[in-house]
Order: structure tokens, then C-alpha cells, then sequence
């Protein structure tokens, strides 16, 4: 994982030279060159950019391109896990053209004896992906275990919010404690504040085991929206997470206005670039 984040490196690539995600006005963070962290967006954010009633990796690429976005989370429907060569080369090229680099993947379901678990692990492999966001059964971190030590690939359990089965951190922290360091957690904000627990906790729980991080915001544990008008003290969690020396993904997760989050999204970005450039 990148630490030194060059102009063309951090969120705004090719497009920073013409100012923070196309604002007008250069961001101080991309004129600095450099970050604690890398910012991009998971995926799952333009899923409603279709194509024939599917969500279309061409058309979110085209966005996150405009945008500056230059590092994601994919969520499963814009990349399909595939063994496939001829695949694996058409998503590369088609990552490559827009600047996005695949740093994380998921929400996948690990499963106790299952084949599929070691696809997603060849597939983050043959995509140079960094972190798996996992979902596992209780009884399949042995396998987890032997997975990630084998292809050196971080799996972090994504909470996903009141009722589910690691929706609290202690929850998670009992979940993952005598398993391999690189099963750890993916803090997924907004679940976290809707289970009315506090994300920059989390980050302080968890330290060298977070392996992903979606930047979510929600107002009263119940309402999604822009980032800064609910309740996550992102300025915080920055803090701690550059305090634990964390070099890896936080990925703006926006599940509102699902046709059209373009400029919702840009809205998010900007915000948390102010509080990255206040570090």
C-alpha cells in the first residue's frame, strides 16, 4: 500500500491540475502531493448507472472519472468474480482508461468448505486487489485463516447495521481475535452509527486490522445522507486512522439518490478532503 500519495496519485489524477473534483478551486490536500490515506469510492455507490437493467462498470468508470475518483471498492456487480483471463484483462483495460485502481472488493460471503471462497481470493489476486470486504459464517474463519496467509490478502468483516450477525465491534472484535492478522474489519460508518455505535471506536479497536473503511454518514441512527450533515465525526476517525499509521482505502459509500448521485457524491468528497487537509 502506496504511503506518498502524488498529485496525479491521490483522488484527483489527471483532473487535479484543473482543481478538486472539477470544483474550479484546487483542493490543498492534492497540491500538498501527499496523504495519510488513499480517498476513492466504493462502487456500489453508481450501481444505479445501468445498462441493460444491470449495473454498468462503463458508465460508473465514465463517472468516477469526472469526478477525480482514482481508487475504489467494487462491489461485485460492477466486477463479477471471474477465473476467466480474457475477463480479468477486459476489466484491467477498462480500469486503466479511466485511472482506477482496484484497491479493495466486496461484500462477499465466505462460507465453510466452499469453492467459492477460494475464487474471490484467486480473483483479488489476479486483479491486484489488497482487502476482501467479508461477510463470513462463524464457522469459516479456519478456512479464513488459511486463505488469507496463503495469497496475502487482508479480509475485513463489513458490520451491516442493526440485527446482522456482526453489527457491533466488540461483536467483530470477539469474531476475529486469535485469527490470522489479516482478517480484520471493514468499518463500515453508517451500519456502525445505525447500530449506535461510534466508527471512530472502531478505529481505535481495530487498528492494524482495518482492512477497508466506507465513509458513510447518518443522521439519528436511521437517516443516510451527505457527509457532514449527520452524525460521523469523520475528522476524528481521520485522526486515528492516520495515528495508526493506516495506509489503506477509505472508500465514500453513498447509497442515496441511486439514479443520479453524481453531484451528491462530489458534495461527500469535497467535505472529506476539508477534514483530510485540516490533519
Amino acid at each position: 500500500m502506496t504511503t506518498n500519495l502524488s498529485r496525479r496519485g491521490f483522488l484527483g489524477g489527471g483532473l487535479a491540475a484543473a482543481g478538486a473534483l472539477a470544483l474550479g478551486r484546487p483542493s490543498r490536500a492534492l497540491a500538498l502531493g501527499s496523504a495519510p490515506f488513499r480517498l476513492g469510492l466504493q462502487s456500489y455507490s453508481l450501481r444505479g448507472y445501468k445498462e441493460g437493467g444491470r449495473s454498468s462498470l462503463e458508465k460508473a468508470l465514465a463517472v468516477s472519472h469526472k469526478l477525480g475518483v482514482r481508487y475504489w471498492e467494487a462491489f461485485p456487480g460492477h466486477l463479477p468474480t471471474t477465473a476467466d483471463e480474457a475477463a480479468v484483462a477486459g476489466y484491467k483495460k477498462a480500469l486503466e482508461g479511466a485511472e482506477v485502481q482496484v484497491v479493495g472488493y466486496g461484500v462477499v460471503h465466505i462460507q465453510k468448505g466452499s469453492p467459492e471462497n477460494r475464487k474471490y481470493f484467486e480473483f483479488a489476486k489476479a486483479m491486484g486487489i489488497e482487502y476482501l470486504s467479508i461477510d463470513p459464517d462463524p464457522d469459516a474463519f479456519d478456512d479464513l485463516d488459511k486463505l488469507v496467509d496463503e495469497f496475502q490478502v487482508g479480509a475485513g468483516i463489513h458490520n451491516h447495521g442493526p440485527g446482522h450477525r456482526y453489527d457491533l465491534i466488540d461483536v467483530v472484535a470477539k469474531a476475529i481475535k486469535g485469527h490470522s492478522p489479516l482478517v480484520g474489519c471493514c468499518i463500515d460508518c453508517g451500519h456502525f452509527l445505525r447500530s449506535k455505535e461510534d466508527p471512530v471506536r472502531a478505529a481505535e479497536v481495530f487498528g492494524k486490522r482495518v482492512f477497508g473503511v466506507h465513509l458513510k454518514d447518518v443522521k439519528d441512527a436511521e437517516h443516510f445522507t451527505i457527509l457532514g450533515k449527520g452524525d460521523l465525526n469523520y475528522p476524528g476517525l481521520f485522526k486515528v486512522l492516520k495515528a495508526n499509521d493506516y495506509k489503506g482505502l477509505v472508500a465514500l459509500e453513498y447509497e442515496e439518490n441511486e439514479q443520479d448521485p453524481a453531484d451528491d457524491v462530489r458534495a461527500c468528497l469535497e467535505e472529506a478532503l476539508k477534514a483530510i487537509d485540516s490533519l
